[in-house]
């Protein structure tokens, strides 16, 4: 968004209005960025998301939140060929802020990687051990802007090949069918029919279908029951709340599920980076209800006494 701002030196009077199209935690993200520029901010939403993450884009500083269409490409389509043509008529600098689809979005991304090579290489130092890069990367997909910005991350510091597991639900896996098929061809899906509605891109990126081909990306798919389940157990594990578009990376951590996906067995002391973000669209009522309605995913998992969330799954003991 700074590079979108004129230089001062251009002594530009034309007012700047961003305009952010978002399943929600983008148009959280631009909203607060935007008040910290002390600029004008729009965010539209499709009509899936949820008044929670409505309140929290206005009181992050948005002028406007505007509601429009069935999912993120009906409300991008709105802003762009409808909102942002009036506000230039009306005299505005209009700028369009990506969700996803941008370098500069990516590069942000990237960012994270670079406290993770920092963070790993203070541990193994402190361990007096082991070695730097990860054994694998756990990153959700939506739109793909935040699966680009990791692979161009660990391109940076020597990591390419470090196995990365780009993960969605089922009814929003528009990458994973768009690999299957071989082909990206918008719309790849139909509709958004997950709960995960944040994941909720009907077709990745151009760059997200290119980097999910490279040799160390393995696209996979859980249920929204798993991605539930990955929510109840971080927060008992580890006493943060997410919502189901980064619950469905956390779920692969339990029940062998990482294993499997990656094909070999783990160590206790490799070192596995599970991107959790998208904390903002969950409350203790929602998971509560995610609890009760999933429960029976854990009837069949194993029970472990050294694991907490393991002992105070749903159903109490797994008898």
């Amino acid at each position: 968004m700074l590079r979108r701002i004129p230089d001062p030196a251009s002594q530009s009077t034309t007012p700047i209005h961003f305009y952010c199209s978002s399943g929600g935690n983008a148009g959280l993200a631009c909203a607060h960025a935007a008040r910290s520029l002390s600029y004008p901010c729009t965010v539209v939403v499709p009509l899936t998301t949820p008044a929670l993450m409505l309140a929290k884009i206005r009181a992050a500083g948005a002028t406007s939140v505007i509601q429009e269409g069935a999912s993120w490409v009906e409300a991008d389509t709105h802003m762009r060929e409808t909102l942002m043509p009036e506000a230039e008529g009306k005299g505005e600098k209009v700028v369009y802020v990506p969700p996803f689809d941008d370098p500069d979005i990516w590069e942000g991304h990237s960012s994270m990687v670079d406290e993770i090579h920092d963070d790993l290489g203070r541990l193994v130092l402190e361990e007096r051990s082991g070695k730097t890069d990860p054994d694998a990367v756990l990153c959700g997909v939506g739109g793909g802007g935040l699966l680009c910005g990791v692979v161009r991350g660990l391109d940076r510091h020597g990591w390419g090949d470090v196995p990365v597991i780009a993960l969605e639900t089922f009814g929003t896996d528009s990458l994973n069918q768009a690999l299957r098929k071989g082909e990206l061809k918008a719309p790849t899906l139909p509709a958004i029919t997950s709960r995960a509605t944040c994941l909720g891109a009907r077709t990745v990126c151009k760059q997200a279908f290119d980097d999910g081909q490279r040799e160390n990306v393995k696209s996979v798919v859980l249920e929204d029951a798993e991605a539930a389940m990955g929510c109840w157990r971080l927060a008992d594990d580890e006493r943060l709340m997410v919502e189901l578009a980064c619950g469905v990376n956390v779920a692969l951590c339990y029940d062998g599920r990482l294993e499997k996906y990656l094909g070999r067995d783990l160590a206790k002391d490799d070192k596995v980076v599970v991107i959790v973000c998208g904390g903002s669209n969950i409350t203790v009522e929602e998971l509560a209800s995610y609890r009760q309605e999933y429960a029976y995913i854990e009837k069949s998992m194993p029970k472990d006494a050294d694991v907490p969330s393991s002992v105070s799954a749903p159903n109490g003991t797994h008898g």
